[in-house]
């Protein structure tokens, strides 16, 4: 259920006319006590149409004081503007709420004689501004407070609802991460090569189905699995890999630059094999031409840093500019999202001659993993 940024106006009205019947109980006995009240006709109408009036005020302004609060939020960096600004506004508020207040009171007592010591409408109206100014600002404050509560409400149910959805997607991301794996395409493209080898390499196809056989466990194995160690996620890569250099020979030539101290660094399960699957559908594929396909990994700083990169003719500069504004690979964005939470950069640049893909996230290992180095 998504609350509203402000008060509802019943709501309003209810409460408002609330406080002014209970304002009124307490003026009309306080009169009634008071050794020097002045006669007046119709006292208790007359307290109760000044005690709603009194709170009817808040409750009309209420909406234009909220959005006020929130247009203009208090910040670390425009906080002395900001303040000045509300200052300003309590203050206007003030002189309204006075204002309407008094004429209340005029139309009222117009037809009534003055009091004895009654000091005139002018002094009248600022003994009375100045007698309720603290009261008046502190119900501005409080309602600033509660448009600031009520937008913090809505804001975390919209956080929670958007944690929910990414919660979904990562679901989803890793079944469609399997059913790549297991893409119709994909199985044809190898069971044609298996076909192939039969005949004329019938040890190269008993190598393949073994290859295949082995990529289909540890896909199933891992797809449930958020993060692995790098060298884990390499294994899978590799029985991919293979069965493809397999498919293609000598038209494809893959190079592995992995430092071994990045190897425990945990990644997303399942990530660098579509990449891979990308870079050969369509930078090695479409060519005749013999290509190569690279994986790189490196810690810098705080940040893993893992890049694929292909000999392909890479892509259009809109294309480009697409993907880097986030067109496209939807499923490794809502992983990535998921996992680190905007602490990730996922990038694409065209080489000199050639295609990459950049990954940046946090550089960060298994617990058991760090006491196992720490003790060696």
């Amino acid at each position: 259920m998504r609350h509203p940024r402000f008060i509802p106006a019943p709501l309003l009205f209810v409460i408002a006319t609330a406080f002014g019947i209970s304002s009124t109980f307490q003026a009309y006995w306080l009169d009634r006590l008071s050794p020097h009240t002045h006669p007046m006709q119709n006292a208790a109408l007359h307290l109760l149409a000044l005690n709603l009036v009194y709170w009817y005020i808040p409750a009309l302004l209420a909406p234009a004081i909220m959005a006020f609060a929130l247009r203009y939020p208090f910040d670390r960096v425009h906080w002395p503007r900001r303040v000045a600004l509300h200052v300003g506004a309590a203050l206007s508020y003030s002189v309204i709420h006075t204002a309407v207040m008094m004429g209340v009171r005029f139309v009222l007592m117009h037809n009534e004689p003055p009091e004895p010591d009654f000091p005139g409408w002018w002094t009248s109206s600022l003994l009375n501004y100045l007698t309720q100014l603290d009261w008046l600002l502190m119900t501005y404050l409080f309602l600033i407070g509660v448009a600031y509560a009520l937008e913090y409400r809505r804001e975390s149910e919209a956080r929670a609802l958007n944690a929910s959805q990414l919660e979904t997607r990562l679901v989803e991301a890793q079944l469609q991460s399997l059913q790549r794996q297991l893409h119709p395409h994909f199985l044809f493209n190898t069971l044609n090569t298996i076909a192939g080898l039969i005949r004329s390499d019938p040890d190269g196809a008993d190598q393949m189905i073994d290859r295949l056989g082995d990529l289909l466990r540890m896909t199933l194995h891992k797809s449930s699995i958020q993060e692995v160690p790098l060298k884990e996620e390499l294994d899978v890569l590799q029985k991919y890999v293979e069965i493809e250099q397999t498919r293609f020979g000598d038209r494809l030539n893959v190079e592995m630059h992995i430092p071994p101290e990045v190897l425990d660094a945990q990644v997303p399960s399942l990530l660098l094999q579509p990449l891979v699957e990308n870079a050969i559908r369509h930078g090695i594929a479409p060519n005749a031409r013999p290509g190569w396909l690279a994986v790189h990994a490196q810690r810098e700083g705080d940040e893993l840093v893992l890049q694929v990169r292909d000999s392909g003719d890479g892509l259009p500069p809109e294309r480009l500019m697409a993907l880097n504004r986030g067109v496209g690979l939807d499923n490794t964005r809502s992983r990535l999202e998921h996992l680190y939470h905007g602490r990730y950069q996922f990038t694409f640049s065209n080489l000199e001659r050639g295609f990459c893909v950049t990954i940046r996230i946090p550089f960060q290992v298994e617990a058991s993993t760090e006491v196992e180095v720490g003790a060696a």
